[in-house]
């Protein structure tokens, strides 16, 4: 068996990997949340910045401040988003550095499955947030929609399956049910899940397959740890497997799961019933 390496420092690598298509999905995201502008963000797990970018560019936020406990990240982060309205700090989503109710918007992509403790994690986002205020995140649909990675787990397994322990399709958190549990549980009331599905396109195999070289995640991760025939194998498996076009260029679709809560008085906080996904049409 292979040990898993994922590295979560790499911003460059990052981008190249998932970056790129984080930024179409936070695009539909924060036009989904609809938030007024002028509020005050706080984006957890904040990574390179993509879903900040978009939320600068699109809701006309008064400020946001981007958390993660990556300084490489954070570092790439602060490069590519220099509006002067963003602050990037160091710290983790199950302790923030921020005092409590302070922000009107918590956000937060493709960061909370990796997270030790979720329930701790979103505990802290509805402690920071007013009243009345919008908690939200996004995750990858792991199991079935994120078509870049089903395919890359799909081949890794029938070569090693021993690599089943590291596909992200575990992550039970990245299910719709799963996900308005934890925002009921917290409290928010409001809950709504909906799907986020979005192109993504790569210009040919090496498109693909050279960003999965950079060790950034659990499957780039993996794919470092191999040996060079092993390794070699799972590139060919990949390659015979995935649909080409005549052009060469691969076509695939990447679909997440998106949720959102409103913040309420604690005292007016009662459980609320868990609500059915909306399907993307």
């Amino acid at each position: 068996m292979f040990r898993e390496r994922a590295v979560w420092s790499g911003g460059d690598a990052y981008e190249a990997y998932v970056g790129r298509w984080s930024r179409v999905v936070a695009e539909v995201f924060v036009r989904w949340l609809a938030v007024p502008a002028g509020r005050r963000w706080l984006d957890v797990g904040c990574g390179t910045g993509a879903l900040a970018d978009r939320v600068l560019a699109l809701a006309g936020p008064a400020h946001l401040v981007g958390v993660d406990p990556s300084e490489g990240f954070l570092t790439t982060a602060r490069a590519r988003v220099v509006d002067t309205r963003a602050t990037f700090l160091r710290g983790g989503a199950q302790a923030l550095p921020l005092r409590g109710r302070s922000v009107h918007t918590v956000v937060s992509g493709l960061a909370l499955n990796f997270v030790p403790d979720p329930a701790r994690a979103v505990a802290e986002f509805a402690r920071v947030v007013m009243p009345g205020g919008v908690v939200a995140a996004y995750v990858w649909d792991y199991a079935e929609g994120m078509a870049m990675m089903r395919y890359f787990w799909d081949a890794a397994v029938a070569l090693d399956p021993a690599a089943a322990e590291l596909d992200e399709g575990r992550f039970s958190l990245c299910r719709p049910d799963s996900l308005a549990r934890l925002w009921t549980d917290a409290g928010l009331a409001e809950v709504r899940v909906e799907a986020i599905a979005i192109p993504t396109v790569f210009t040919g195999f090496d498109d693909y397959w050279r960003p999965f070289l950079g060790g950034v995640g659990p499957a780039p991760g993996y794919v470092v740890s191999l040996p060079g025939e092993h390794r070699d194998a799972l590139r060919d498996a990949l390659r015979a497997s995935l649909p080409t076009d005549a052009d060469g260029s691969v076509r695939l679709t990447a679909s997440a799961w998106a949720v959102r809560g409103t913040a309420v008085e604690p005292a007016h906080r009662a459980p609320a019933p868990v609500p059915a996904p909306t399907s993307p049409r």
